[in-house]
């Protein structure tokens, strides 16, 4: 069996996946990299897939627990959603131009991912960008060619995937020998699940997956009617985004659980105590999304019991590649 795992997009939201996954490393005593066969991200997602497979500088083992991503959002995330006086005024508190400088974003992708690139990772990690210019999907695969991403620096992908529009600008990645200019893939798999699925059938098409799908929990703030109707372009563009990731999220799981049946599952849940916003970083907010965390993992307790007995019966050296595999 071939197991996949999928963390969706979600800003700041993205704590519970990372809390999610540090559970599941304690309860299987592996890192993350060594339990799956794919790992595949947007956005948010899409920093945790690299984060947890990015090798330490002495090639051994993983630069980072799951545990240690959580403290990228506790600690840097502040950083990253702050906008100064000037950002707010230049940009008409965010009409006119991005909502947060990329300056922040890209210092703190530094420092988790100064020099290591996309096939250094210890598995096959995948995350989701989109080419403004050629109009289509973008994948950075740490594996293959054509477009030559097993060499790109997984800064620079984690900073293309995570290129929110209306929230950061967009990230210019030189790629196969131009340079690309690429928004977060949230705006076409905001839940990288069916990508990553795509993906594990196409490279082992005669065995069976297990596919672990990770929200950043459901939004439950309504748009109300009487506000939307009035709507124009500008009013629209920060809330479509969210009903756009969110519809195709929900559409994934549900094609998924269609495919797969009993080797999907999704551990997500609706937000009771934590804000909806991706940018919303602050002390309140980073305890309200550990509460929700934490009542995700209770609610899906036997699912992750059953991820766990099923990667600690596998035999992942029995399964190991190497880039050229």
């Amino acid at each position: 069996m071939r197991c996949v795992l999928s963390i969706d997009g979600g800003g700041v939201r993205g704590i519970i996946p990372a809390l999610v996954l540090a559970r599941l490393e304690a309860h299987t005593g592996r890192p993350v990299c060594r339990c799956f066969d794919l790992v595949a991200g947007t956005s948010t997602g899409g920093i945790l897939a690299l984060g947890l497979t990015r090798p330490e500088p002495a090639g051994r083992g993983p630069a980072f627990a799951a545990e240690d991503l959580v403290w990228l959002y506790e600690e840097w995330g502040r950083h990253i959603f702050e906008r100064s006086l000037s950002q707010a005024v230049s940009s008409v508190a965010g009409l006119a131009d991005e909502r947060y400088s990329a300056e922040a974003l890209e210092r703190v992708l530094r420092i988790y991912f100064e020099g290591a690139r996309m096939h250094q990772a210890l598995t096959r990690v995948m995350v989701t960008a989109y080419d403004l210019e050629a109009r289509r999907p973008f994948f950075f695969k740490s594996w293959e060619r054509p477009g030559n991403t097993p060499g790109v620096a997984m800064a620079a992908a984690a900073r293309a995937t995570s290129a929110a529009p209306t929230y950061f600008e967009p990230a210019r990645v030189w790629c196969d020998g131009v340079y690309r200019a690429l928004i977060d893939g949230g705006v076409f798999a905001n839940n990288p699940g069916a990508c990553a699925y795509a993906e594990a059938r196409r490279l082992w098409p005669d065995e069976d997956l297990m596919v672990v799908s990770l929200g950043t929990g459901e939004r439950t703030e309504p748009i109300p009617y009487d506000e939307a109707r009035t709507w124009g372009l500008v009013a629209w563009a920060r809330p479509l985004l969210g009903v756009i990731f969110d519809g195709a999220s929900d559409a994934v799981d549900y094609q998924l659980r269609h495919c797969l049946g009993a080797g999907y599952f999704r551990i997500q849940g609706r937000l009771h105590v934590a804000r909806d916003a991706m940018d919303d970083a602050s002390p309140a907010q980073i305890e309200a999304l550990k509460t929700e965390a934490r009542r995700i993992m209770d609610r899906h307790q036997g699912d992750l019991a059953v991820v766990a007995d099923v990667l600690r019966a596998r035999d992942k050296e029995d399964v190991s590649w190497s880039s050229g595999s």
